[in-house]
Formats: C-alpha cells, structure tokens, sequence
C-alpha cells in the first residue's frame, strides 16, 4: 500500500556545498513563489467579477490533496522547509474557493465545505494506516483536480478567467519540489506526487494558452 522508501528518511551524509546552495535556493524560491501563487487568479477573478472557467470541483480536489500532504509532512516530522510553503498556499486556495462559489452563487456552500474539511483532516490523524492511506490517494485526488480544471476548459473553450501565472508558478513550485525531495526526504510517494502533478500543470497551462490565442484569432 506505501511506496515510501522510509519515512523521516531526511539525507543525513554531508552534503556537498553546491547541493547545499542550490538546497537553500530551491526551497526560498520556492516559498517566495508560492507567497503570491494564487494572488494572479484571485485578483483575474475579482477583477472581472466571474469565474467562467474556473472549476470548483478542482479546487475542492486541489485543498484536498494539499491538506492531506500537509499533514502527512507533519505528521511523520520531515523538514520544515520541505513543505513550509503548503500552509500558504491552503489559506490561498480557500479565499480563491470562497471568490470563485460567491460569483457562481454559490457562496452558501461554503459551510459545509469547510465542516467536511475540518472532519476529513481529523480522520485521517487517527493512525498512520489512514494517513498512508491518505498519501497514496492524495496523488490520484490532486490528478483529478487538473484534469477537472482541463474539463472545464475543454468545455467553456474559454481561458480569460484563468490565469496563465499562476499555473506558471505552479509548475515552477512542483519542479522544485521533485529536486528537493530527491537531495533530502528521497520519498517514492512523494516523488511521484510531484512528478504526476508536474505533467498535469504543463499540460493545463499549454491549454490556457492555446484557448487564449485561439479567442484572439476568433476576436
């Protein structure tokens, strides 16, 4: 059931000083990316005052899978400065959520979002069974919150809304993160996480820009 070639596996050699400063690099960029990852989308989306393109249920998958790699970082004490960002990006995602079901009309159904939230990560806290568990799946409900967000493009055939920076930092973020985890943690789940959400961040940001020459053309 777990890939991980063993938890709280942090690389305890001695690092080489180039890999120690490309390390650091890595992770500062990384955090300061990430200090303004969904900023562009939510200032698009409150700019124009709709969210056509956007897909909730991407969203939802997306803090699904963020929460749950959150707390399996935490919960088996890997370094701080692999996951620092993550804490971040969640409040974020959640104010993006919060903007984009207030210009569907939706906003009532942000309660019961944030209670089942709240009781997800509770359950999944009980034993390391679970949040194994948790982690394994996490990498196949993060797949799915891209490829919801390519349905909707695909379907609205329309990319205005949608941010073309933001997914650029995300692909940035992901790629630092696979060079991370592979110089400290090494952990397989992980590895494949990021490298599966790398793909899928490429490809919907290649959409985002073919549907915005495509608008163009037809303009």
């Amino acid at each position: 059931i777990y890939f991980s070639q063993g938890k709280k596996a942090a690389a305890g050699g001695k690092m080489q000083p180039d890999s120690a400063l490309l390390l650091l690099f890595a992770n500062v960029s990384t955090l300061a990316v990430c200090m303004v990852l969904k900023l562009p989308q939510i200032f698009t989306v409150v700019a124009a005052k709709n969210a056509r393109g956007l897909s909730v249920r991407s969203l939802i998958l997306e803090l699904t899978g963020f929460l749950v790699f959150l707390t399996y970082q935490t919960y088996y004490e890997y370094p701080l400065a692999t996951y620092l960002e993550y804490p971040i990006v969640i409040i974020q995602d959640a104010i993006l959520l919060m903007c984009v079901l207030f210009y569907n009309g939706n906003i009532g159904t942000a309660l019961p979002y944030t209670i089942l939230f709240i009781l997800g990560w509770r359950l999944i806290t009980i034993h390391n069974l679970i949040i194994d568990l948790a982690m394994n799946l996490s990498t196949f409900i993060s797949a799915l919150s891209k490829y919801a967000q390519l349905q909707s493009l695909w379907k609205t055939r329309d990319s205005d809304r949608v941010s073309a920076l933001t997914w650029g930092f995300s692909i940035y973020t992901v790629c630092t993160r696979i060079f991370t985890t592979l110089m400290t943690t090494q952990d397989t789940a992980v590895l494949i996480r990021y490298v599966v959400i790398a793909v899928l961040n490429i490809w919907v940001f290649a959409s985002i820009i073919y549907y915005r020459k495509a608008g163009k053309r037809k303009d």
